[in-house]
């Protein structure tokens, strides 16, 4: 019966030591967000200052009852598609988070892709924004299918 609890302290011990010798798993990596680079976020600013500052202001506060904040609004934080049209096709008459603003905003549809992806990168990451970037590609993409 010793031999038996012997036996099988030994094989227990052996399979500690071997379990002990695997490596540990390697954590999984979090998934990669993407980051606006600081050259998109300076060209972006550059844009931001000649087509936008006049009506959405130097701290994208807006003007009350006239041109709406870009400060942590849907419009900004949510789906590109949306913010992307409204920089090509421009906005009037809508009401941006349930608030009225009654100033039109014209179309940008002159601004290259990769000028409208920097300043969406830029707003969308400015006046305590968090939001993914916008590439040009995905700038192209909505533009060939908004002229549809």
């Amino acid at each position: 019966m010793k031999n038996i609890v012997a036996l099988i302290g030994l094989t227990l011990c052996g399979l500690s030591a071997s379990a002990q010798k695997k490596p540990a798993p390697k954590p999984k990596a979090a998934p990669a967000t993407a980051v606006a680079s600081s050259a998109a976020i300076a060209e972006g600013k550059a844009i931001y200052t000649q087509n936008c500052l006049s009506c959405h202001q130097a701290d994208g506060g807006g003007v009350d009852g006239l041109n709406p904040p870009l400060i942590k609004t849907s419009y900004v934080l949510g789906e590109k598609p949306r913010i992307v049209k409204v920089v090509l096709n421009g906005l009037q008459g809508e009401d941006i988070d349930g608030e009225p603003y009654n100033n039109a905003m014209p179309s940008y549809d002159f601004l290259t892709d990769q000028q409208i992806a920097s300043v969406l990168t830029y707003v969308r990451n400015s006046f305590g924004n968090k939001a993914a970037p916008i590439s040009a590609a995905e700038v192209k993409a909505i533009r060939a299918a908004n002229k549809k």
